[in-house]
């Protein structure tokens, strides 16, 4: 029995970048990785099992935890609500040279990849995705399920609804105070 099962939700390329962000985060426990999806897969990846969810909730594990790994905010949110009925935890992920200065606060289930930078006095909603190279500056307000692809630069005072997909490469011009 695995103490721990991590499941990577979405087999695609982002769910391939993310599965060793939690991998180096989780090193040391005695955890299980795996990929979970839906689709026409084969049964592993890179090394790694893919499973159906419903294969993961019957897996036999202590504790199980899912990362959503999908660029849809409309499927994120599913995902979500369906784990939350099924009483699956969600986990945050962290890359280990990300830079998260004071005053910033972050809902659950977000995914801050390599390089990227979050100033201070930021609120971020639930499951937002900061791709690699990603910046948020100073007193930004960003909303539940949205999506930054990478090397986005958001400057300070800006406010992004929910669900937002801010494009590869977007420059988002300073706001002003409230």
């Amino acid at each position: 029995m695995a103490e721990v099962l991590v499941g990577i939700y979405g087999a695609s390329g982002f769910g391939r970048e993310v599965l060793p962000l939690v991998r180096e985060q989780l090193k040391g426990k005695n955890a299980e990785f795996v990929f979970v999806d839906d689709g026409d897969l084969p049964s592993s990846l890179n090394g790694y099992p893919i499973l159906r969810y419903d294969d993961f909730l019957h897996y036999d594990a202590r504790d199980k935890r899912l990362v959503f790994a999908i660029a849809n905010s409309a499927v994120r949110e599913t995902l979500a609500n369906k784990c939350a009925r099924d009483n699956i935890p969600t986990l945050s992920v962290r890359a280990g040279n990300a830079v998260i200065l004071d005053g910033v606060s972050m809902g659950e289930g977000s995914i801050i990849c390599h390089f990227t930078q979050l100033t201070s006095n930021i609120r971020i909603g639930k499951y937002f995705h900061a791709n690699i190279y990603s910046y948020v500056a100073h007193d930004c307000v960003i909303g539940d399920y949205v999506t930054f692809a990478p090397a986005v630069r958001c400057n300070g005072n800006i406010v992004i609804e929910d669900h937002a997909y801010i494009g590869t490469g977007a420059v988002i011009k300073q706001g002003t105070p409230e």
